[in-house]
């Protein structure tokens, strides 16, 4: 039998592109048929057993791949990760099998008399040896306890902290080695934060950052867009705007780097029609393919 021709170049397979689901749209979603490869849902709010929820998630998990995107975790967490919220989650991705199980580069845990609390937000890490040993730790903790790869976000941080030794790709690629972890890379953060520090250039500075990190490490693409700041004012990573025409340009960046990427529009406030949130979601595979057809 003649052997295979390993010359033959084989087709770069086709990368996923999907929409973050929030609960006005959950009707629509479920009723129609649409141009989507997955569906992501945010974690903690499928935490309870059984009733409602897990119906929702049945017909969503019927319907779509479902990715898992957590807000809670805490990776950064001094104190460690709740062991009553990893069971939950454990149970939920042994349950449902998602496409992905995500979290972000933040703290969020921490002891107050005696009692491990929550803080209710995405606390920023300083960038050190002492934080990424902490860091590494829990997620070597959470991928073993999961037997699976945890993908970590980077998020947007409204200040700078003294405690800095490293930069934050440096950070980002030290965890990446030392835990074999993947990246969900969201790009509108990376432009925030450059705004917000009053880069000059802010896609010239985002272009940088995408080139210091493995790119062989990013499995998802994170993209959003936000309210226009007042005079003077911070941005405000509040995910309430179509994805901007610098976000649009960076993921044409982020794709030449990583071909097999997938791809997430997340809109959390001020919500659109579905049909225009889909919209959103072909715009990212009408980039896809015009960078295939090119290569």
């Amino acid at each position: 039998m003649p052997q295979a021709d390993r010359s033959v170049i084989q087709p770069t397979p086709v990368p996923k592109v999907g929409v973050g689901l929030r609960h006005p749209h959950f009707r629509e979603a479920l009723t129609g048929e649409w141009n989507l490869d997955f569906i992501e849902v945010h974690t903690e709010n499928f935490f309870a057993e059984g009733g409602l929820t897990r119906v929702l998630l049945e017909d969503i998990r019927s319907k779509f791949s479902v990715s898992f995107h957590g807000t809670a975790m805490g990776l950064g967490s001094a104190v460690g990760i709740s062991a009553r919220y990893l069971q939950r989650l454990k149970t939920l991705v042994d349950e449902y099998q998602p496409l992905f199980v995500s979290d972000h580069l933040c703290f969020a845990w921490a002891d107050i008399k005696g009692n491990q609390s929550h803080a209710g937000d995405l606390l920023p890490l300083p960038f050190n040896e002492e934080t990424l040993s902490i860091l590494v730790d829990n997620v070597r903790r959470v991928q073993d306890m999961l037997g699976r790869q945890l993908l970590v976000e980077n998020i947007v941080s409204y200040i700078e902290l003294d405690a800095n030794t490293l930069t934050e790709t440096e950070f980002i690629t030290a965890l990446v080695e030392r835990t074999g972890c993947g990246l969900l890379v969201d790009l509108n953060n990376v432009l925030v934060n450059a705004r917000n520090r009053n880069e000059p250039d802010p896609i010239e500075f985002a272009r940088d950052w995408l080139s210091n990190i493995p790119a062989k490490a990013v499995v998802e693409l994170h993209l959003a867009g936000y309210a226009p700041p007042l005079d003077g004012g911070l941005i405000i990573d509040d995910h309430s705007q179509p994805i901007n025409d610098e976000c649009w340009l960076l993921y044409r960046d982020a794709l030449a780097l990583n071909q097999t990427v997938a791809t997430l529009v997340e809109w959390d406030n001020d919500l659109p029609t579905w049909q225009i949130l889909v919209a959103e979601a072909n715009k990212a595979r009408l980039h896809q393919r015009a960078l295939h057809q090119n290569a």
